[in-house]
């Protein structure tokens, strides 16, 4: 499929820079202390290795009223994103987290919750975040103590509780919450999976959406009209030509502005059909792929090992289907399917994807965040360009694919390849029941 050339416009949102005035945007605004006007200092800066975000800065010089803010300035995703993170230790307490202002943040223990739309977006740390709950609880305590002084006792219980979570004197769980998707908190495991943090995507509620601005359309009639254009779609698209691009208007991922997802049926010699599904966006210029097998799930599951020996095969052309782990054993990595997503490259282009997906959720791994991490981030991505390189030989390179549907090419075919070991075995319990095949209904299911 030929590659479409995108020239890509430019941004508002300019690279973080040194020079502190660098893109800064003044303008007046209303003070709302003393309503005379104040300034505001807006600077829309790209985060290497994270996302578009807005900073703006307010300052009164009548009244000397002051007060800042963060916004995210990328989309909002397509699923909401909840975080746990059990913490052990006080070096878990500085973590970086950027909280957006749709966020909450909990403390399951306590029962405690900053619910979202009542804080102001920030990047901070776990210890900010706990800090700013407790300054805010203490603020308006010498008043309670007067007004309502059986609150006012049961606040300053509280209090001491919290700060507790300070000192942690026990481990305990935090949450933060985010419908937009948006917000983070660093790993400092990195690129190793973290153990003490679990990251959870979800469909957001309609009360959510609405949140967000986004209503839904229920009414009946243009449900109806909807499906029945959809069905008319799908029959004019039962046949697939191999040699056609199927063109399906869309939005980009990244921007949300109209864009084309182009859609073919490719063949893979020496092993079988798959779908090649490409978006370019002519506003931004986001390019991304994606892979879906052509066919069903093999009877049995597939592990590929190739050892790379010779330069040469960093070129080997390889299909990931999005149910397949990838490691490096040698590096002491691991992949999970839906992390990378399906694709078909090459070796190197595979491993280019693993250096560029660890740079965009763990944007502390490197700056101020590198001494927190300990380097480890860029201690596994400058291995990772040894073996893009070939500096580094002997490594292995691991699919493991319960669905069989992931591939290695073969530069022997159709003689074994001394280099790749391909190995069959049947599927777990757990495996059927991830691919859906235990709930599957194959035997008179259009009466079921």
């Amino acid at each position: 499929m030929a590659e479409t050339e995108v020239k890509k416009k430019e941004s508002v949102f300019q690279e973080l820079q040194a020079d502190e005035d660098a893109g800064v945007i003044t303008v007046e605004s209303l003070c709302m202390n003393c309503h005379k006007n104040g300034t505001t200092r807006l600077l829309l800066v790209k985060i290497p290795f994270f996302k578009e975000i807005i900073l703006s800065s307010f300052h009164c010089e009548h009244c000397g009223e002051k007060n800042s803010e963060i916004q995210s300035g990328s989309s909002i995703q397509d699923k909401g994103c909840k975080i746990s993170l059990k913490i052990t230790t006080k070096k878990d307490l500085d973590r970086q987290v950027v909280k957006q202002e749709s966020a909450s943040f909990s403390i399951p223990k306590l029962s405690f919750e900053v619910p979202p739309f009542t804080q102001k977006g920030e990047i901070s740390t776990i210890e900010g975040l706990i800090t700013r709950a407790v300054a805010g609880l203490e603020q308006d305590q010498p008043v309670r103590r007067h007004m309502d002084p059986e609150s006012a006792k049961k606040i300053d219980a509280f209090l001491v509780e919290l700060k507790k979570c300070l000192e942690v004197e026990t481990p305990y769980i935090v949450i933060l919450d985010d419908c937009t998707g948006n917000s983070f908190i660093e790993n400092i495991y990195a690129p190793k999976p973290d153990p003490n943090m679990k990251t959870e995507l979800y469909e957001r509620t309609t009360e959510q959406d609405n949140s967000l601005g986004f209503y839904q359309n229920t009414s009946g009639e243009e449900e109806a009209e909807e499906k029945k254009e959809s069905e008319e779609k799908g029959k004019k698209n039962k046949a697939f030509d191999k040699d056609e691009v199927i063109t399906i208007p869309t939005n980009c991922t990244s921007c949300n502005a109209p864009s084309e997802t182009r859609m073919k049926l490719v063949s893979i010699p020496h092993f079988k059909e798959v779908i090649i599904m490409a978006l370019t966006c002519d506003t931004c210029g986001f390019k991304s792929n994606e892979v879906k097998s052509g066919s069903g799930i093999e009877p049995k599951g597939r592990k590929l090992t190739l050892k790379i020996t010779d330069p040469e095969d960093l070129s080997r052309d390889i299909l990931k289907s999005e149910t397949c782990t990838l490691s490096i054993p040698e590096l002491e990595f691991e992949a999970g399917g839906p992390t990378l997503g399906g694709k078909f490259t090459t070796i190197e282009g595979l491993l280019s994807n693993v250096g560029d997906h660890l740079k965009s959720i763990n944007p502390f791994g490197f700056g101020d965040g590198f001494s927190l991490s300990g380097g480890k981030l860029k201690g596994f991505l400058d291995n990772l360009q040894k073996i893009i390189s070939g500096q580094w030989m002997g490594v292995h390179i691991i699919l493991d694919d319960p669905a069989g549907n992931s591939f290695i090419q073969n530069l022997y075919a159709p003689d074994p390849d001394p280099e790749l070991t391909i190995e069959e075995y049947e599927r777990t319990t757990s495996q059927n029941d991830e691919l859906g095949i235990l709930h599957m209904n194959t035997e008179n299911y259009a009466e079921s």
